[in-house]
């Protein structure tokens, strides 16, 4: 199965994983550099040992190759992933007097009575960020994150770098390069970002008329973030490959800090105790010919059969 390789990663973590601390102060069982290979010819691979929202890797995904940054678009489309990191930027500012939301993400997870004031104060910044415009410019722009990295790279001549367009170029006209590769570290923009990237460079690979690519993340979430990374990556190389007249080859994942919550334990013992099922098929519309002119009707998922979700705290 498509699927058992990501699982034979939450078994490494839990069997051979170091407890460590972090960031956000919930501490996590991790491991240093693990490698996932996936053949996209055998099917698209969005996990089915639970239900993941494919919706959600879409928007997402189409929010960064149109170069947005802020989360307005994504709430348009009924996207709440990078809700937490604006929200924070904005009870952190002179301008918020409500409830008092120092540490909200671990609050939240501890207190059900704090939890209930947090997702009220959340939904009200969100329809803010729909409503107002000015609030939105505001408080809803994350930095400069994926999408003005990709689209964007500020030159230190002037003017910027769109390198997802320069990439297809390449591919196109160039296919043998080793250097077709997207990066979104820019060190000199990591204070600028309301989350310095988790999934850091990615390059492509053309032979046998199929694309692959290879993604390195620093970072990740192994239940929550790690299978969005999957599809989301295997969508863009779909993406990517048609537009160049070519087929997916492989996506290869390559991880940094490969780690679990210990707040996530429980959670990836469910999904390991189903047995998954036939990976979907992914869906293009073929009327579409440049990546940058899909909308989310133009990309399904056929035959998704999958687990109940599981859901889990996000740590921020």
């Amino acid at each position: 199965m498509l699927e058992d390789t990501y699982l034979n990663l939450a078994k490494y973590i839990l069997e051979n994983g170091h407890k460590k601390g972090d960031r956000t102060g919930t501490g996590t069982i991790s491991t240093f550099g693990y490698q996932m290979r996936f053949d996209l010819s055998k099917g698209f691979p969005l996990l089915t040992t639970k239900k993941v929202p494919f919706g959600l890797i879409k928007s997402e995904l189409l929010w960064f190759l149109h170069g947005q940054t802020n989360i307005k678009y994504l709430l348009q489309h009924k996207n709440h992933i990078w809700d937490e990191w604006a929200f924070k930027n904005f009870v952190q500012s002179k301008d918020y007097d409500g409830p008092d939301m120092t540490n909200f993400g671990l609050r939240a997870n501890e207190d059900k009575e704090f939890k209930k004031v947090y997702l009220a104060e959340k939904k009200k910044f969100c329809q803010k960020i729909l409503d107002d415009d000015d609030f939105a410019d505001k408080y809803g722009d994350l930095g400069l994150v994926y999408g003005s990295q990709w689209r964007h790279w500020k030159k230190s001549t002037g003017g910027t770098i769109d390198q997802i367009k320069n990439v297809i170029e390449q591919i196109k006209t160039n296919p043998n390069s080793r250097r077709l590769i997207v990066s979104a570290w820019n060190p000199e923009d990591i204070p600028a970002m309301a989350l310095p990237p988790c999934h850091t460079m990615f390059q492509f690979y053309v032979n046998d008329g199929k694309l692959s690519c290879q993604l390195y993340q620093r970072s990740g979430d192994v239940f929550l973030g790690v299978p969005f990374n999957i599809a989301s990556y295997a969508l863009l190389t779909s993406l990517i490959a048609k537009e160049c007249g070519l087929k997916p080859g492989d996506f290869v994942h390559t991880l940094g800090d490969a780690h679990i919550y210990s707040n996530h334990i429980d959670q990836i013992e469910t999904q390991l105790s189903r047995k998954p099922y036939q990976a979907p098929k992914l869906w293009l519309n073929p009327d579409k010919k440049s990546i940058f002119d899909y909308d989310m009707d133009d990309i399904k998922v056929i035959d998704y059969k999958h687990h109940d979700p599981i859901k889990a705290p996000v740590a921020v």
